[in-house]
């Protein structure tokens, strides 16, 4: 009885062993699938979307001409003057990754169908009416005035045109509004005596005022927008990518958004050594960017958050004209995490 139960108790041991042998066996055969790196073709503007991804810029391109391997993305980076040079290459899948205006981001949705989707606000309000004089204390005050501006079509227009019908101004007929092509052509026209007001953002505020001193600050719009109270608030620019790029490679796109946090961060930590980083790229004079910094609003906002500024912004807009963002309020599928 003892002999046969011992032998019972060794065989099922023997089964229990092989069991475990083969599942053991069975996971070394299924390894763990991981997405294979990528090259990810990002474009900015030169502004504060840029000076954000200063960091991120550099450590990539420092890791190139190492020619050390790397396990996570490669990045191409193009750095445009205007959201007209990125918006067709976007569309046309030359890019993966874009910071384009707030506005922009929602036209692009639905001008492709869905097939844009928005990582991240990258850049709370920058925009700001500036004067060579001081007859524009209020929004009232520019009454009757020229005001020289650039963004024609994009977030600084219809900023613009809400904050002025909001205090009593029409933007068609109360107002003169002379559009330059690019915020440089905005400085020039003041540097030149041609205007004496403007609506600018940082850095180009910054830039102005070192080539003419007693240019002064009269408006911040972010002020003004929130005094509206109005349960939203004034975006500037926004992190975007191709819908089906989110789809075949969603590892990327976190590892760019981890990095781009990152990035931003430093940025806004290391105002000195970020300046100097901004002037080697060529996207400021690095003088100008280190005291431009601290009034750029650059972040990175994700998920939920992103959803509910982005939203309440649009929502604004689309009020207002709807136009503005194409047409139609995006769906729930165009904010990305949230």
């Amino acid at each position: 009885m003892k002999k046969s139960l011992a032998a019972c108790l060794a065989l099922v041991m023997c089964l229990s062993l092989a069991a475990c042998g083969g599942n053991q066996e069975t996971v070394e055969e299924t390894p763990e699938v991981t997405e294979e790196p990528v090259t990810v073709r990002v474009a900015a503007l030169k502004g504060p979307t840029a000076m954000g991804m200063v960091k991120l810029m550099s450590d990539s391109d420092t890791a190139a001409e190492s020619g050390e391997e790397t396990t996570g993305n490669t990045y191409e980076f193009t750095l445009a003057a205007s959201a007209d040079e990125v918006s067709p290459k976007l569309m046309q899948g030359e890019l993966d990754i874009a910071c384009v205006p707030a506005n922009l981001a929602s036209v692009l949705y639905n001008r492709t169908e869905g097939g844009i989707v928005t990582l991240a606000v990258n850049t709370l309000g920058v925009l700001y009416i500036v004067e060579n004089g001081n007859s524009v204390q209020s929004m009232a005050d520019l009454a009757g005035k020229t005001i020289v501006a650039s963004g024609k079509g994009s977030t600084p227009e219809y900023a613009l045109r809400y904050l002025l019908s909001e205090n009593g101004i029409d933007p068609d007929t109360g107002v003169t509004i002379d559009w330059k092509s690019e915020h440089s052509e905005c400085v020039a026209a003041l540097a030149s005596g041609s205007a004496t007001i403007a609506m600018l953002p940082q850095p180009f505020v910054t830039v102005a005022q070192t080539q003419l001193p007693d240019l002064r600050v009269a408006l911040d719009l972010t002020e003004e927008w929130d005094a509206l109270d109005n349960g939203s608030a004034l975006l500037t620019g926004v992190v975007v990518a191709r819908a089906d790029f989110v789809e075949e490679h969603p590892a990327a796109v976190e590892q760019f958004l981890t990095s781009y946090a990152e990035s931003v961060e430093w940025v806004n930590d290391n105002t000195a050594d970020a300046a100097q980083l901004i002037g080697d790229y060529g996207i400021v004079d690095a003088a100008v960017a280190e005291k431009a910094l601290p009034y750029c609003n650059i972040v990175c906002i994700t998920g939920t958050e992103m959803m509910d500024k982005l939203s309440g912004y649009l929502s604004v807009l689309w009020e207002q004209d709807e136009a503005s963002v194409g047409g139609a309020m995006p769906n729930d599928d165009f904010y990305y995490g949230a």
